[in-house]
Order: C-alpha cells, then structure tokens, then sequence
C-alpha cells in the first residue's frame, strides 16, 4: 500500500463520506489562531497579518487530491469575483508533497492566490484539517465563520457570510 492510500484510507476511517462542516476541523465561532509556515520560494509567511484584519479564505489542498481539483474551478471563480475584498490563501499540505510539485501545479492551473507550504504541518494542526479540500473562512474580526470539505461546497454561500456587499 503506497503513502497515498494510506493517508486516503486512514481519513475515510476517521471522516465519514457525509461529513458536515461542523462535524471536524476548527470550531466554527472560534477565533482563527495565526501560524507562520514557508511560501513556494521556501521564505516564511505570517498568515497571522492578514487574520483580524480582513477577510481569509484558506484551503488545505495537495496535488494528489481528487476532491481539491473538483473544488479548483469553484474555488477560482470565487477568487475571480471576491478575491479584492477577501484574502485567498492554499495551504498545501507535505504529505507525499514537494515544493517543487507545488509549484509547478500552481503555474499549470493558474493559482493566482497566495500559496503556502506546510513543511512541519503546523497550519494543519492549528487548524484541525481532518482532510485535503478543507475549507476555512474567516471574517475581518478573526472569527472563522465556515468551514467544509469536499469537491462540492458552497463557498458562494460562505463568502456571502464576509463579502456580503459583492
């Protein structure tokens, strides 16, 4: 069994396939903790800059996963429509990831948004990630007002939650 079955067999035991927003990951109402971790060019971001300040959209994605290339086109056109008002960032996990891999998706596919690096996996522990295609919206107070996971989520609905006035 390869570490990409692994990984993806250990989640499906610990997250069922209908698995709500609120049912893992960070309490929704809680205030989202900041967190430094690398850029593609391996120099470190203070995510925590942005949190409390404005709005943050964070996805917790590889390149290998199915459900976060499902999400891409949802995900791209949320950024394309909100993306002046709302701060995207991808989180991409190290699990069976490289930078280098990272990177080339990201130019690929057209990733404009900020992407990140999780090298120790510090995002994903302060954030609880249950699993890649996990999403975290947070409002300008710092609140995380959203969270889900899954090729097929909402994030009209969840940014109407920080960018109401789009």
């Amino acid at each position: 069994m390869n570490l990409r079955t692994l990984f993806a067999t250990a989640v499906l035991a610990v997250a069922p396939l209908e698995l709500q927003s609120q049912d893992s990951g960070i309490p929704i109402g809680t205030r989202a903790p900041a967190f430094s971790i690398e850029d593609l060019d391996r120099k470190p971001v203070d995510v925590g800059q942005f949190i409390g300040k404005t709005p943050v959209l964070i996805e917790f994605w590889a390149t290998w996963c199915e459900n976060c290339r499902a999400l891409e086109p949802a995900l791209l056109a949320a950024q394309k429509k909100h993306g002046a008002r709302v701060k995207f960032i991808g989180v991409a996990v190290s699990f069976n990831e490289s930078v280098e891999r990272v990177k080339l998706y990201a130019q690929k596919h057209g990733l404009a948004h900020q992407i990140l690096y999780d090298r120790k996996g510090d995002a994903t522990t302060a954030y609880e990630v249950p699993a890649t295609s996990y999403v975290v919206v947070i409002d300008r107070t710092g609140k995380v007002v959203y969270t889900g996971l899954g090729g097929d989520q909402n994030l009209e609905a969840a940014l109407a939650k920080v960018d109401p006035a789009r």
